[in-house]
């Protein structure tokens, strides 16, 4: 499953916020994942798995109301996060993330917390995310993350890759098998290719 033709009510959602964003490349994502998530399509909450300041100011970058009496103030800048109330696997899984940041934006804090919140689901991290193909976060991660699009050159599945890299940090293995190549599992954790 590499793609879904989402129904015609997420497409409407993400038009709207679309029609909201000034074009940079991360909207196109975080339309895809605001469409899904109001439409019940994603594992993550309402608010991304931020803090309501945080995506209060996630939103007003990336899809600016035009409208002054609809502006939300910029409480919180989109940098350092706070990892009060979060989980020591979501506060890992973020600073994994950030270790391989590219730099180009404060929002890569955001996005590394939005994407270690959707390790937590059960299916494809793509579609956890609420995103329509392994393509979206492929490039979503080349953008944000490039150095670790990098580190994954056997094209590992990504949530697969993230919990290894997690395991390879603390010395600590999970898998059954002590290389990849001899794993009864090979096949789970790696795209055909």
């Amino acid at each position: 499953m590499n793609a879904l033709i989402m129904p015609p009510r997420i497409q409407q959602r993400y038009s709207h916020w679309m029609g909201l964003s000034r074009g940079d490349f991360n909207a196109v994502y975080l339309a895809r994942m605001l469409a899904s998530v109001e439409q019940g399509h994603s594992v993550l909450s309402d608010t991304l798995g931020l803090t309501d300041d945080r995506y209060q100011t996630l939103i007003q970058r990336y899809f600016p109301v035009k409208n002054k009496c609809f502006q939300t103030r910029l409480a919180e800048p989109l940098g350092e996060l706070d990892n009060q109330g979060v989980s020591n696997e979501v506060i890992q899984l973020t600073n994994l993330l950030l270790g391989y940041r590219a730099q180009r934006s404060n929002s890569e804090y955001a996005l590394a917390r939005i994407i270690a919140c959707a390790c937590g689901g059960s299916d494809h991290l793509w579609y956890d995310l609420g995103l329509w193909s392994r393509d979206d976060l492929n490039a979503l991660l080349q953008h944000n993350f490039p150095d670790l699009v990098k580190a994954n050159r056997f094209n590992m599945r990504w949530k697969k890759f993230l919990y290894r890299q997690l395991c390879l940090e603390s010395n600590v293995m999970m898998c059954r098998s002590p290389n990849c190549r001899d794993c009864v599992d090979y096949s789970e954790c790696f795209i055909p290719g």
